[in-house]
């Protein structure tokens, strides 16, 4: 049977979403802001969720319908066969997103769909699920236009972006998708000289690291931790199938991977090196301390990719203001031949670093506006005459 879809992914990637979706097979793909609609079976479902470097979850479509107040909401919810879907025994939790809804609370909204699910058990079952706000095993989602209520599953359980490789967390600016989307926007390819300068925890370094392998994303994952893993049309057979596909093209990894990563904080530094380690790639990536302003390229031509600090307090935008501008002397100093790229929602950045950027492509960071800068480093300068 072919069922309807909904991907999420940062915003400004829906382009790159729509080619993970083409290149797995999906069809009827419909880019929208945010992500992407699409149909197919539970085998494109299911890979999606497993290949996808781009996508945030995947979402399935249950229910739709017009709507005007509440009481219509709550009777297109009931209207689902909840109990068909999933074991009562499974703990639960809704969520709910608005564009241009005239319902006035969503907080009454989501007491109301989950009403809905727990009525349809109590009279299928006698019993009706618990709510799990932390970590539930069910994930039903409202998304609410003007005049327009769809319901979804959430096929993915925690987001695609946890990827289940890191164990020494701090606090991560960019997502690993959105970090797989940059690398694929500055037209990285394996093999190409990659640096990281400033590192953290080796969210970069890794998600390059995986793409040079061949690597499925979702393989990192502990088994049972996918949403369709809990629901009832679960098919262990076709998932286990498509995770040994996946691991089979996996490429055989050289002696050492054109990717180096290094941090100013040596605290980084330590957590990057564990999480390379947790992720089986510790031996391939090579991260050591050093200033970005002091470190020398690797390779005669390359690229960086580098997302620096972005001050909101008075006296953190007057430590950038003097930083910016001996970061662009480094860079005309060490890196010439290489394409450099900065991650920032500081729109600043290029006036105060004293470089031409390229190119400025525009991305969200959750909420947050910012741009991907290219600043080509000519060897003899970069100033236009």
């Amino acid at each position: 049977m072919t069922e309807n879809f909904f991907a999420p992914c940062p915003r400004g990637l829906e382009p790159l979403l729509v080619e993970d979706l083409t290149a797995i097979g999906a069809t009827y793909i419909k880019e929208v802001p945010g992500g992407a609609q699409f149909s197919g079976s539970w085998e494109i479902g299911y890979r999606v969720n497993l290949e996808s470097r781009i996508a945030s979850r995947v979402l399935w479509r249950v229910a739709v319908g017009g709507y005007r107040s509440e009481d219509d909401v709550f009777r297109l919810a009931q209207s689902v066969d909840w109990p068909a879907l999933f074991a009562v025994e499974r703990t639960l939790r809704v969520y709910v997103t608005a564009v241009k809804s005239p319902l006035k609370s969503l907080e009454f909204i989501t007491l109301r769909v989950k009403d809905a699910i727990c009525d349809r058990f109590r009279d299928a079952c006698g019993i009706r699920p618990s709510v799990n706000t932390a970590r539930p095993d069910i994930r039903p989602h409202l998304f609410l236009t003007a005049d327009t209520a769809t319901l979804y599953l959430d096929t993915s359980g925690e987001p695609l972006w946890a990827r289940g490789h890191k164990i020494a967390k701090v606090e991560a600016p960019v997502k690993e998708n959105l970090a797989a989307g940059i690398l694929r926007l500055m037209g990285w390819k394996p093999g190409m000289p990659l640096l990281d300068p400033m590192c953290g925890s080796g969210t970069f370094l890794i998600e390059a690291a995986q793409m040079s392998l061949g690597d499925a994303p979702g393989l990192s994952r502990e088994p049972g931790e996918f949403g369709f893993e809990r629901l009832t049309n679960f098919n262990p057979d076709l998932w286990n199938r498509l995770c040994r596909d996946a691991a089979a093209r996996r490429q055989t990894a050289p002696a050492k991977l054109q990717i180096w990563g290094a941090d100013i904080s040596a605290d980084a530094v330590a957590r990057a090196r564990q999480n390379l380690a947790y992720a089986g790639l510790d031996d391939l990536v090579e991260v050591r301390q050093s200033d970005i302003l002091e470190i020398a390229a690797p390779r005669p031509e390359g690229m960086m990719i580098a997302n620096p600090p972005y001050g909101e307090r008075l006296g953190e935008v007057s430590e950038l203001a003097a930083f910016y501008p001996r970061l662009g002397d480094a860079l005309k100093r060490n890196f010439a031949g290489w394409q450099c790229w900065f991650f920032s929602g500081d729109t600043a950045l290029p006036k105060l670093i004293g470089l031409q950027a390229k190119r400025r492509t525009p991305l969200y960071n959750g909420a947050l506006e910012c741009r991907l800068y290219l600043f080509p480093m000519v060897a003899g300068g970069n100033r236009k005459p």
